[in-house]
């Protein structure tokens, strides 16, 4: 079961995006969880393009934590910032790029094709794929939680 306080910010992020024309959706622990797969979120992580990025933190000007910047690691980079909704920490990565095997950077992520929808307490929410998700954790090299998803689609379709 997810925190009810999850929920309320996941409603208020909706209510505001809505109306906006940014292609986004919710990765990490929360999607999965919202998915059905046994682990307990701790902040909301959101995955848009660049200019979804800064829409978004234009919209939510009055509860950023940490402005849109563009940043990473050796392994993923991307247009990073946070924000806080009903005290829950909101993480929002725009044109999302991970390193490749041989040491380029794949093309910053079109998430439209792995996103898909959930029905909960009247919200439509976006969440990406559980599919696209083992992957990506797959490069990262989080091979953990990608065997995690793998085993919970494996059990799913079993």
């Amino acid at each position: 079961m997810i925190d009810p306080i999850y929920l309320k910010a996941l409603k208020s992020l909706i209510y505001r995006l809505e109306s906006s024309n940014i292609i986004w959706g919710v990765t990490g622990s929360l999607s999965m969880a919202l998915q059905g797969v046994p682990v307990v979120p701790n902040d909301i992580d959101i995955q848009t393009d660049e200019k979804g990025a800064y829409e978004i933190q234009k919209l939510f000007k009055d509860h950023i934590i940490k402005p849109i910047n563009f940043s990473g690691n050796s392994m993923i980079k991307s247009h990073f910032g946070s924000i806080r909704v009903c005290d829950i920490l909101i993480e929002i990565m725009g044109g999302v790029q991970k390193l490749l095997p041989n040491g380029s950077w794949e093309p910053a992520v079109d998430i439209q094709p792995h996103r898909q929808f959930i029905k909960l307490k009247g919200m439509h929410i976006p969440v990406l794929s559980l599919k696209y998700e083992e992957s990506a954790y797959r490069k990262l090299g989080r091979i953990e939680r990608a065997d995690l998803l793998k085993k919970y689609l494996e059990n799913k379709k079993g």
